[in-house]
């Protein structure tokens, strides 16, 4: 016999990494971390299975954390990356350079430019 247990699915051979329990009372399913020994009423989940994991109208899903298991980007950690990387590709304002430069009142201007290079006159000439 294997070591390894496998997703309680039917056809589904992949070991299981999750622990499902049903609370008839509650009507709640409750998703947890792999239970430690097989029990008879519990059905031991895949990854996959446990991700697309449904239940009956009116039942409530408890998806208990796996503290072992990698942690997963949230939307909003997503969408704040995305808004760092817009801010960043956008060019700064005329505003925000006389700001983080000083008091100079003499730029330079940008007469040509190629690529990431830029052709700069000094406003004295």
């Amino acid at each position: 016999m294997s070591p390894v247990r496998r997703c309680s699915r039917t056809a589904c051979g992949r070991p299981a990494v999750a622990t499902l329990t049903y609370v008839y009372a509650d009507s709640t399913a409750v998703l947890g971390p792999l239970a430690t020994y097989a029990e008879p009423h519990c059905y031991d989940l895949c990854a996959e299975h446990g991700e697309r994991l449904t239940a009956p109208r009116g039942w409530e899903v408890v998806r208990l954390a796996d503290p072992s298991a990698p942690t997963r980007p949230s939307g909003d950690d997503l969408e704040a990356l995305a808004n760092a990387v817009r801010e960043a590709a956008r060019p700064p304002s005329r505003e925000a350079e006389g700001r983080g430069r000083g008091a100079r009142t003499a730029d330079p201007v940008e007469v040509a430019r190629r690529g990431h290079l830029r052709v700069l006159r000094s406003p004295e000439s």
